[in-house]
């Protein structure tokens, strides 16, 4: 590369993550063919519509490259038709609220300080201007069951036309016959919003929610899914020509979907990214992807149980998928944002986040959201995280003594270079 300042940069990130740990949950690493794809010539090329439904020439190779990702992904999910043109998370839920939403009408999501998405309803998103947001949430913080009592008594009163199951801060796991048992009873489209466990359910970890009579889930294509930044829409139904439109019917949704992503809300899709999530969704069908989801799982567990050995209380007091939520206030009375500054110290990358009925302000939360996903991609397994425990525990212990913190950056460097990135650049 020519442009040194760049290049240099890129070589600084490189040299960062390898010699340190990611803990961030929503954050991965690729392989590099998701790398090469990503860089790969498709970057040139406009192909505004649908394969065989272009506007532009040329299309000799886009076309049967968007088709492949397609395929793989409804093999990958179960699902009837699968839009790989999303430039990520945020943009499909927008697009699936569109297709099937009229301005006014109810959406009903997890609470945000209980672990929903922005995209979820918050107030600050354009989301929320156009559609009302009812809530659900956790009734017991302590083991993080969900009130679904409750949901059921907003649904019938408020009717939701979309009722949303996700998450991006929540520890335990969803009752998808539970929504789809209310969902059913009032009329609800049953959407999941799976950006962060899109890759265990993949992986055959965690349950899909197709499974259980869902109509749509919407992810992102990195995350545990391991692929490009990008966003990724399956659904079920019967798929139709995206140039006209159907009529607004449930049966209908894949081809809605497919008309709001295009012309609706976007226009050229990224071939290059669809390249690399096409890629990425190969690398999830291989048998080894399973072994891979389900030690996140494993690690994630034994962290957390590493972690409350130290006195680390847990929101809901562990885990049942690849995150893990830090009271770092209640654990040693320093908020997330000094927790997340003082680790990335040390070369452990985590995020700040809040906490149920948190009552710190968002940018500065109570708690740190941690996870495993790249740090099973580099291979470690258990009996590793209680060694990433105990410099989380001497770390906080020592966050006013200079020395310890050099010392315990230079433990963690020793560690992390034994267990290669999977797309180091040479």
């Amino acid at each position: 590369m020519n442009d040194r300042e760049v290049w240099d940069l890129i070589k600084a990130e490189e040299q960062r993550q390898r010699d340190g740990l990611e803990l961030i949950p929503s954050e991965n690493y690729v392989s590099r063919d998701v790398l090469t794809a990503l860089g790969s010539v498709f970057t040139n090329k406009y192909s505004e519509g649908y394969p065989g439904k272009r506007y532009y020439g040329g299309q000799d190779n886009t076309d049967p490259l968007e088709q492949l990702a397609i395929d793989r992904a409804k093999q990958l999910f179960g699902s009837d038709h699968a839009n790989v043109q999303p430039h990520s998370g945020a943009p499909a839920n927008i697009a699936v609220y569109q297709a099937w939403l009229n301005p006014g009408d109810t959406v009903m999501a997890m609470r945000l300080d209980h672990g929903g998405h922005l995209t979820h309803g918050h107030p600050v998103t354009s989301s929320a201007k156009l559609y009302n947001f009812v809530r659900y949430g956790i009734k017991d913080i302590e083991t993080g069951e969900i009130d679904y009592d409750e949901m059921y008594k907003v649904a019938k009163k408020e009717k939701p036309k979309i009722i949303l199951a996700g998450f991006s801060g929540f520890p335990r796991g969803l009752d998808y016959a539970k929504f789809a048992e209310i969902g059913n009873e009032v009329g609800a489209v049953l959407m999941a919003d799976m950006a962060h466990i899109a890759g265990l359910i993949a992986g055959k970890a965690l349950p899909n929610p197709f499974d259980f009579g869902f109509h749509i889930m919407t992810s992102t294509t990195h995350k545990t899914l391991r692929g490009p930044r990008g966003g990724l829409i399956m659904s079920n139904g019967t798929v139709s020509n995206p140039l006209k439109m159907p009529e607004k019917t449930v049966e209908n949704l894949p081809t809605l979907i497919d008309r709001e992503i295009f012309p609706g809300f976007q226009g050229g899709p990224h071939m290059h990214v669809i390249a690399a999530k096409a890629v990425a969704f190969r690398e999830a069908l291989a048998p080894e992807f399973q072994d891979y989801s389900t030690q996140i799982l494993k690690n994630a567990k034994q962290l957390a149980d590493e972690l409350m050995k130290r006195n680390f209380k847990l929101v809901t007091n562990g885990t049942d998928n690849h995150l893990i939520q830090i009271d770092m206030m209640t654990s040693f009375g320093i908020d997330g944002r000094i927790a997340q500054d003082l680790y990335d110290s040390i070369g452990l990358t985590a995020n700040c986040n809040a906490i149920p009925d948190d009552p710190l302000p968002p940018f500065r939360p109570s708690g740190l959201r941690i996870g495993t996903p790249a740090l099973t991609t580099r291979g470690l397994k258990e009996k590793d995280m209680a060694i990433i425990a105990e410099w989380l525990a001497k770390g906080a212990k020592a966050i006013n003594d200079k020395k310890s913190l050099v010392q315990l950056k230079a433990e963690v460097k020793e560690f992390a270079l034994k267990f290669p990135l999977p797309n180091e650049i040479n």
